[in-house]
């Protein structure tokens, strides 16, 4: 059995390298408990019981860290800056068809939901990609 616990250890751990969320390292921590078990004793039930246990509080002793570092905000890139910043159209904008904003110094291309006219100042909302989100600022605001 002390095979199998191995590769099932092994085969956590390239899990969780694989998919770099935290979803197996519990288990995996479960499996190596089990293996170094499996060295003393042969009991099978025993085995998985120390699996389950293991893993279960290792999971609870874990869980308020993994969420800390889960919940964490995004950090901000350069690109975000944008957001929430004025921007003049430098090429018509339509809802089928992208046109450009400049922001920054910098062209940008840019969609809206509706259609605004080349020259027309512009509110970044959101980047999509390498596309900005804008909607057409009027002169009331």
């Amino acid at each position: 059995m002390t095979t199998v616990w191995l590769i099932v250890f092994l085969a956590l751990i390239f899990l969780e390298f694989a998919t770099i969320s935290l979803v197996s390292i519990w288990f995996a921590i479960g499996a190596l408990a089990s293996l170094i078990f499996s060295l003393y004793f042969e009991q099978t039930t025993l085995q998985i019981a120390v699996f389950v246990v293991v893993s279960a509080i290792s999971l609870l002793l874990t869980k308020k860290f993994v969420n800390r570092v889960r919940d964490r905000a995004p950090e901000k890139t350069n690109l975000d800056r944008v957001v929430g910043k004025i921007g003049i159209v430098t090429a018509d904008i339509s809802k089928l068809d992208p046109g450009e904003v400049k922001v920054d110094g910098k062209k940008w291309m840019a969609v809206s939901t509706e259609k605004i006219k080349e020259g027309s100042k512009v509110l970044i909302l959101n980047i999509d990609g390498v596309k900005l989100q804008v909607e057409e600022m009027h002169e009331d605001e």
